[in-house]
């Protein structure tokens, strides 16, 4: 008999109301009576794609021969790409044919591989507040997530130290993401080092989510856990277009590391997609082959608006952290609006300023002191945001409390 309600579902159970989903609600709403929001809350970028790149998608898209299935791991010419990437950039050799999966952006990849190596019941190690498909690509394969500090150090590893000797069954695997989605906080080579010999040391795989490499605002770029010697026996991490070539509607990114995983992932996708449009995988080879003058140009967009809304937000008597890598600010809710929680303050913020965040809610309870906030709009807009929000903070002597919604999932903490 047919379930009267999606809950009733086994897997539906188990995932959370979506915290996201009252913002943008409110948001649609405010847009539907002809207010102009600033939306500083989806990591959408509002840059189109390079030049070269879009000229080769379309000179592949005029060719019928590429409008055929294409192949689930992807096309070799990008898998040798990528290779190609990792060499220069991190100083890694990869095997395309056997070290390289082509992914439908990092999130399907992440979704599936979660799909391919859990059993129900698996212990899988994720920081918290992560990026929500960290911890629900696990959830949904039936496994139980054990939270872990988000940032890199000490901490972390102790937190680890603990979670081996009380997890039942020993973990499975853990998810790490520098620089971070939401925190932006980056890492270095030096605690990559210390996360590797843990994971050989206890047969724990690492999955490294690194889609936010070239977005970095200091002289040294972020480091891949696979220049780490030995890291490719426990490790896979994804990458991606999205970000980088500003090509988030492409779906394009990479998985590459442990040959295990690799055949894995691309065992799982052969039975469930044909790949992405060729078209779009020649692009991509153009996009990693070609001239990389984009990518430097993109950096400086995103450190130009990130110093304009640090600037702005200050003169609001808002003071925030200035992240050193990502696309986001991870910004503390000020003092006296704290006991809103972040999807209050959220909503607040929406109302009283026409400004649109992401509650940290949605990325974990322990997110729930912050919102983040995304540099997807440009200067002139993101000027206009820090006004309206200084007029609401300077103009607003209490909070007024607002209904913070759904409750975040419960995780077990490990620290």
């Amino acid at each position: 008999m047919p379930a009267d309600t999606p809950s009733d579902f086994h897997r539906i159970r188990r995932l959370p109301p979506y915290v996201f989903a009252e913002v943008n609600r409110l948001k649609a709403e405010a847009r539907a009576r002809g207010e102009d929001i600033v939306d500083l809350g989806m990591g959408n970028p509002d840059s189109g794609a390079p030049a070269h790149v879009v000229a080769k998608l379309t000179e592949a898209v005029a060719d019928p021969r590429t409008h055929r299935y294409s192949v689930s791991r992807g096309i070799p010419g990008l898998r040798r790409a990528v290779a190609s990437y990792y060499q220069r950039r991190f100083d890694v050799g990869l095997d395309p044919e056997s070290e390289i999966c082509v992914t439908l952006g990092s999130k399907e990849g992440l979704a599936n591989l979660a799909q391919a190596i859990t059993s129900p019941g698996d212990v899988i190690l994720v920081p918290n507040p992560s990026y929500p498909i960290h911890q629900f690509g696990f959830v949904i394969a039936g496994a139980a997530v054990r939270s872990i500090p988000h940032e890199p150090g000490e901490e972390m590893l102790r937190a680890l130290d603990r979670a081996v000797i009380h997890s039942v069954p020993k973990p499975t695997a853990l998810i790490v993401n520098f620089p971070s989605n939401p925190t932006a906080l980056t890492t270095t080579l030096d605690f990559y080092r210390a996360l590797v010999a843990f994971a050989r040391k206890h047969g724990i795989f690492i999955i490294s989510d690194l889609a936010y490499a070239e977005i970095y605002f200091g002289d040294a770029p972020p480091p891949s856990v696979l220049a780490v010697p030995g890291a490719k026996d426990v490790t896979v991490e994804f990458t991606s277009m999205s970000k980088t070539y500003s090509m988030a509607g492409w779906r394009i990114g990479f998985a590459a590391g442990n040959p295990k995983l690799i055949s894995a992932l691309s065992r799982v996708k052969s039975y469930l997609d044909y790949g992405a449009f060729a078209p779009i995988q020649i692009a991509s080879v153009a996009a990693l082959n070609g001239p990389q003058d984009c990518v430097g140009q993109m950096r400086e967009l995103y450190r130009e608006r990130r110093d304009v809304l640090l600037k702005g937000l200050a003169a609001a008597g808002w003071n925030i952290p200035a992240p050193e890598a990502s696309m986001f600010a991870w910004a503390p809710i000020p003092e006296r609006f704290r006991e809103l929680g972040s999807l209050g303050f959220s909503k607040l913020l929406l109302e009283k300023a026409q400004v649109a965040v992401s509650p940290g809610v949605g990325f974990g309870e322990h997110g729930d002191g912050h919102v983040r906030i995304a540099l997807v709009e440009n200067t002139q807009r993101i000027r206009q945001a820090c006004r309206a929000i200084r007029t609401f903070l300077q103009g607003s002597n209490a909070p007024e409390l607002a209904d913070p919604g759904g409750a975040p999932p419960g995780v077990e903490d490990a620290a």
